[in-house]
């Protein structure tokens, strides 16, 4: 904290912006109605950090693992990924309805979020009593609801604890299903939900069809209190 708020107090007195960047985008709102005081930069900062950054990274990681042990599935990303680079220049890049085009792109990193939830869950306030299973929460209390267990619920995703992205094609109802918690819900659902999963398509569209891999060494993925690698997830990298 300390750190950021030196750094805005020597961006606040700067005389020309030192980067064209996220923090400068804060600082320099003019219209009052929507300013900013220091805290609320510093706040907004760490949220994009961990919300936009660790989240996007942790997943594509996962997904790339999940990918490196199903064969079937990789095979079958990258020839979503191979039909849409046919015609195109090797610069030329890729366009919305390209992007959406991407559908069993988009099932494999539903499945590998379902099978390695990020985020645990969401913070709440109640605003009156609730009752619940004969206990009662009271207005005001903070609570945090632990949503990553529902994706593990039988009844709702038959044999949950294997990978099959297949499952969100067959049922293409499971993303707006009530459930469907893995980027939030209501109108409290992630902003930047459809931003990450274009970030990580894309880079999937670029490493999967430029790219071979393999794991290197041991690997040890943890679950709690998050998904994590404590040693990284180490791949060595070859030419496709």
């Amino acid at each position: 904290m300390k750190y950021v708020s030196k750094i805005i107090e020597g961006r606040r007195v700067a005389s020309v912006p030192p980067h064209k960047d996220q923090l400068n985008e804060l600082l320099g709102i003019i219209d009052s109605k929507y300013q900013l005081s220091d805290e609320d930069v510093i706040n907004q900062i760490f949220t994009l950090l961990y919300s936009g950054y660790e989240t996007v990274s942790t997943t594509t990681m996962m997904v790339l693992k999940y990918l490196h042990d199903h064969p079937k599935a990789l095979q079958e990303l990258r020839d979503e990924h191979f039909r849409i680079r046919e015609g195109k220049k090797p610069d030329e890049g890729i366009d919305w309805s390209e992007y959406k085009s991407m559908t069993f792109t988009r099932a494999v990193i539903f499945e590998a979020t379902r099978l390695k939830t990020v985020v645990n869950g969401v913070l709440r306030r109640t605003i009156e009593d609730v009752e619940l299973n004969g206990f009662v929460i009271p207005k005001g209390w903070k609570i945090y609801v632990y949503t990553r267990e529902i994706n593990y619920d039988p009844l709702l995703y038959p044999e949950p604890f294997t990978f099959n992205p297949w499952r969100w094609l067959h049922d293409k109802s499971l993303e707006s299903h009530k459930y469907f918690l893995l980027f939030g819900g209501g109108t409290r659902v992630c902003p930047g939900k459809e931003k990450a999963l274009v970030s990580i398509s894309l880079f999937l569209h670029y490493f999967v069809t430029s790219y071979r891999w393999e794991e290197v060494g041991e690997q040890k993925i943890m679950n709690f209190p998050r998904v994590q690698a404590p040693n990284g997830l180490k791949i060595r990298i070859s030419s496709y």
